[in-house]
């Protein structure tokens, strides 16, 4: 019987295998995504703290966009790289949380790019 692969548990899976691979450090930090189907989120981590630097999503005021489109992500990507600039953060690693760099995703990177963020 052939049965349905399960979208979410492989996602999982391939975050799992790459955050193996990528840790983030007080002077490079880990710029991680994360998208539902209403909202992107994009957080700067600290993993030796184990601590949040800061954050950016699509609930927050300064955000127009409130949609998990690419417009809103453009949006999010410049927020995450305002609000490191304001905390001395230029350098960060990224992490894609288990999606394909396409779409939103890439839409957010490259807007972070643009907004001063090095990765």
């Amino acid at each position: 019987m052939i049965t349905k692969t399960d979208r979410k548990a492989e996602r999982i899976r391939r975050h799992k295998r790459v955050r193996t691979k990528i840790s983030g450090t007080a002077e490079c930090p880990r710029l991680c995504v994360y998208r539902s189907n209403t909202n992107l989120y994009a957080q700067i981590i600290d993993d030796e703290k184990q601590v949040t630097l800061t954050a950016a999503s699509t609930l927050d005021k300064e955000v127009k966009t409130k949609k998990a489109n690419k417009e809103a992500a453009k949006e999010v990507g410049t927020l995450i790289a305002k609000k490191a600039a304001e905390k001395n953060i230029t350098t960060v690693v990224f992490d894609r949380g288990g999606y394909i760099y396409h779409g939103v995703v890439k839409e957010l990177a490259e807007a972070a790019r643009e907004g001063g963020l090095k990765f």
